[in-house]
């Protein structure tokens, strides 16, 4: 920067904590401002677990110390330091305090609502925006939007992962060969996703959890004077706050776990928090990983045949294809997602998903153990909470609000597409093909709770049965109209077409009972 240039203002997210070198920093000249901020907002918006803000209070101060430590002028303003409640009103303070800043630069926000504030900020400062692409993603937005173009053309106006996850591997040449797809198929769903058993799963490695050093029980320590009556706990947090601690956490669950994760990946247990995931989705989420680091580790794995095909391709997928995918799906629906709401779903969100009191076992397992650990697997979000509310109909906004709120990893282009697009259906067919709806047999088939619960999955009406099966065959019912001619739901719907017209009115019946009575399931 010469002498007669002005400074300009850099502005890092909470999920913007790239390894070096850092995509927006590296553009940073000296006499440049660059600012980190913690402000409320960000865990009010939606009641923000305590755990999932203290991980990003931690992670950001690790990032900022040692950002400093490499000569980055960086000013961070920690929570309670400042009276600004949001990160636009820090942007103002601080250009009240430097006049003579000349932009506004910014690292791709990863979610709208931020993006919307700091154009709203620059524009009423009257400083231009420089936006950076986020170079931490596989597959740009230009590209994805260049690739759905494709479904629109072909009129379908629906999107699928499958497809997008094809001509991922394809345009990447991750786990390709000559053209083709290593193995000859291009997913093992078929060798993966079993249920335990009676017996339950074999002995489960210990996942590694990272002590809390000083600046992360000082995060804590934050979130607990500012945010007292948040929900969660931060008894158990263990959660990687550094680069170099996400990497330990990913080779430990190379080594660890991935030989056995692709068969174990949709099981659930009782009292089995983490079995054999990877918990790194919030590392990289936070962008402490790079996907395409993680990917390189399963490869490398497959390749010292340290773990099975099954097992790297599943894994792999989730992070080359689903994750791709939805933040995707999530720009190009952008305007869409807070009205969003393709079933009519209006029923309130039960106040035991805040509490996990209730007596239905596999929500009170998988809500108790969301509430301390601010985590729960894949399954356990799409197929019990989120099959629970979609049968139930609870308003998608409240249960996508939610889903932000409680979990460690959750950030918005995830959320939003995860809970409203798949988990609830609002989007429609955009973006399944079908509602991932399933009744008490499933749970009971990938779990143990039916075994210690009241409600039994093989009961479809009166006090005992389970609210799935009721609501299941209920919801089939309420929503014929729109899902009857679904080729995927055609199996479903004979077997409700098999049912006496008496049995179809008791399970409507006792559906509106259920449905009245939500709160003291």
């Amino acid at each position: 920067m010469t002498a007669h240039q002005k400074p300009r203002l850099f502005l890092v997210l909470g999920d913007q904590l790239h390894p070096d070198p850092h995509p927006l920093l590296i553009q940073a000249l000296p006499g440049d401002f660059v600012l980190m901020a913690e402000v409320p907002e960000e865990s009010t918006h939606v009641w923000s677990h305590k755990a999932r803000t203290a991980l990003f209070f931690s992670a950001m101060r690790h990032f900022a110390a040692h950002q400093q430590s490499v000569g980055c002028a960086m000013d961070y303003w920690r929570i309670g330091t400042h009276d600004c409640t949001s990160l636009a009103a820090v942007v103002h303070k601080f250009v009240a305090q430097h006049p003579d800043i000349s932009a506004l630069y910014l690292l791709e926000p990863g979610d709208q609502r931020v993006l919307a504030a700091m154009q709203t900020c620059a524009q009423t400062l009257g400083l231009p925006l420089n936006i950076t692409p986020d170079p931490h993603f596989l597959c740009s937005l230009d590209d994805f939007n260049h690739w759905a173009a494709r479904s629109d053309k072909a009129g379908r106006d629906s999107l699928r992962m499958e497809f997008f996850y094809r001509w991922m591997r394809q345009r990447t040449g991750i786990l390709m060969e000559a053209g083709q797809p290593i193995g000859d198929q291009w997913n093992f769903d078929a060798e993966n996703r079993n249920g335990f058993g009676a017996g339950g799963p074999p002995p489960v490695p210990q996942a590694k959890r990272f002590a809390p050093d000083a600046l992360t029980q000082e995060a804590c320590a934050d979130v607990s004077r500012y945010f007292p009556d948040h929900p969660g706990s931060l008894a158990s947090f263990g959660w990687p706050v550094t680069p170099q601690e996400a990497l330990e956490a990913l080779d430990d669950f190379i080594t660890q776990r991935l030989p056995e994760f692709g068969r174990w990946q949709d099981a659930m247990w009782q009292g089995e928090a983490f079995l054999w995931h990877s918990l790194i989705s919030a590392a990289l989420n936070l962008k402490l990983l790079d996907p395409r680091g993680v990917i390189a580790r399963a490869e490398t794995a497959l390749a010292s045949d340290k773990a099975p095909l099954a097992a790297v391709e599943g894994f792999i997928r989730q992070i080359l294809g689903w994750r791709e995918f939805v933040r995707g799906v999530y720009w190009r629906y952008a305007s869409q997602w807070p009205s969003l709401n393709f079933l009519s779903a209006q029923r309130p969100l039960p106040g035991w998903y805040w509490t996990g009191k209730t007596q239905a076992a596999c929500l009170k397992e998988a809500i108790s153990q969301t509430l301390a650990h601010g985590y729960a697997h894949h399954i356990q979000r799409l197929m019990v909470t989120g099959n629970f509310a979609l049968l139930a109909g609870v308003n998608p906004r409240q249960v996508a609000d939610w889903y932000l709120a409680v979990y460690v990893d959750a950030v918005d282009w995830v959320e939003e597409p995860n809970t409203l697009g798949m988990a609830l259906f609002a989007l429609g067919p955009r973006m399944t093909s079908k509602p991932y709806i399933a009744s008490g047999a499933y749970i009971k088939r990938m779990s143990n709770a039916c075994k210690q619960c009241v409600y039994k999955p093989d009961i479809r009406t009166g006090p005992q049965a389970c609210p799935y099966t009721t609501l299941y065959w209920y919801f089939l019912m309420q929503h014929a109209d729109l899902l009857r001619k679904n080729p995927r739901m055609a199996l479903a719907y004979k077997n409700l077409d098999r049912m006496a017209d008496v049995e179809r009115t008791a399970i409507s019946e006792w559906a509106e009972v259920r449905l009245q009575n939500l709160e003291a399931l």
